[in-house]
């Protein structure tokens, strides 16, 4: 897998993570499956960025998902 798209689905599921968080918390549960999320999430970003020659910037993330979506859309 390029390091575009594993960067892309880690910022996707850190993404969905937050509301599982949020909806764990009010109903007075664990976070179990959002913390999962995180660490996947976290480990798929931090594996990308390492593949990455130079990492990624902030400014770039707009640009990598348009990338991505991009080449899988044609």
């Amino acid at each position: 897998m390029d390091s575009d798209l594993v960067f892309v689905i880690g910022i996707i599921i850190l993404a969905f993570a937050i509301p599982a968080i949020v909806s764990a918390i009010s109903d007075g549960r664990t976070p179990r499956g959002a913390a999962l999320m995180i660490l996947i999430g976290g480990g798929l970003t931090a594996l990308a960025v390492n593949q990455q020659p130079g990492g990624f910037q902030v400014s770039e993330i707009p640009d990598v998902f348009v990338r991505v979506i991009g080449r899988y859309l044609n």
